[in-house]
């Protein structure tokens, strides 16, 4: 799947939730992030005063990340959210990158991701699969984090856990599992995407796919590649293969 955005010479600014994200997938989420440009801004906002905080300052100074504290001035009150929000503007009125990548699953970055992009600048956001919709789709690109490669990590044997905090992680658990069907996406894209011989290529397919739903990745359904899923759907789509100079490209269309 072939992003419009990808390229080495963009410059990316990585914001990181502190309270909202998990310090074991940082070289992930640099990963995914650094698919989409170089990582010039690095950012971690928290307020560093707080147990909570402590899983981060391993990774932090070998990831290059600065940390940005940022004091709760109410107990139950997180104002990292507003630090971040405030310097995500600064950024982004200095046009000192090319886009952003905003590391939550919190909604209150909703509007922030709608207003970089009314300037015209790419926003991705790499979260959980719980993430609310509305911030989901005020990106351009939403990455989940249960589609990172990594190995399950199990909990440390006598860990006890409350009813409610193991009914919290069971309700989560649900959402994580919780696969949807591709083909009305993949169907809508290709409407999209048909040329007038009836084929589409699934580079331009791959590009609908993301105006349709921000969220789309292969990975979800349990392909690492678009062109693996649509061959999964074998009863639906057909596929050519054209070769051009220096690389192959992919076409699809429906079966009669």
């Amino acid at each position: 799947m072939v992003e419009t955005y990808e390229s080495k010479t963009k410059k990316i600014a990585l914001l990181i939730d502190g309270d909202n994200a998990q310090p074991r997938l940082i070289k992930e989420i640099l990963a995914e992030a650094g698919k989409y440009g170089a990582l010039t801004i690095r950012r971690i906002y928290g307020d560093w005063t707080t147990s909570n905080m402590q899983g981060w300052k391993d990774t932090l100074n070998s990831a290059a990340i600065q940390p940005i504290q940022q004091f709760r001035y109410t107990v139950g009150k997180n104002a990292t959210d507003s630090a971040m929000i405030i310097d995500a503007m600064d950024i982004l009125h200095s046009r000192t990158v090319d886009g952003f990548s905003v590391v939550s699953s919190d909604s209150d970055y909703t509007r922030l991701a709608t207003r970089i992009r009314e300037s015209g600048v790419f926003v991705m956001g790499i979260g959980k699969r719980i993430t609310p919709k509305a911030f989901v789709n005020a990106c351009n690109v939403f990455i989940f984090t249960e589609n990172f490669d990594v190995k399950e990590r199990t909990a440390p044997k006598g860990r006890k856990t409350t009813k409610k905090a193991s009914s919290k992680e069971d309700k989560e658990d649900r959402e994580e599992k919780k696969i949807f069907d591709p083909l009305p996406l993949l169907k809508g894209a290709f409407d999209m995407a048909i040329q007038e011989d009836g084929w589409a290529n699934i580079a331009t397919m791959g590009f609908y796919l993301r105006q349709l739903d921000p969220s789309f990745d292969p990975r979800t359904y349990g392909h690492r590649q678009l062109s693996q899923l649509l061959k999964s759907q074998s009863k639906l789509f057909d596929m050519r293969f054209q070769e051009t100079p220096g690389s192959t490209d992919i076409f699809v269309r429906l079966k009669d």
